[in-house]
């Protein structure tokens, strides 16, 4: 007969570490997303070399927070 999980004193993550998680996803996401977005449109009003670099990098940066900070509000409201 298995024993049940919570027999070891296993716990699962905490609701801090779900929410970490939550951002981290989100951030990620959220940076690929304005690699792509921020890549097109700097393309599209002509920017080259380091204004090119220097834009997408911004773009990518913000939307990470953003979709991460989303992304961590709404993994705490289900805890």
């Amino acid at each position: 007969m298995p024993m049940p999980s919570s027999a070891f004193g296993q716990q699962g993550p905490s609701c801090f570490d779900k929410m970490k998680t939550g951002f981290t996803i989100g951030f990620c996401v959220g940076m690929a997303s304005g690699a792509l977005f921020g890549g097109f449109s700097a393309l599209r009003y002509g920017l080259r070399g380091r204004e090119l670099i220097n834009n997408v990098g911004k773009v990518m940066i913000q939307g990470g927070g953003t979709f991460g900070t989303f992304m961590a509000i709404g993994t705490g409201i289900r805890c």
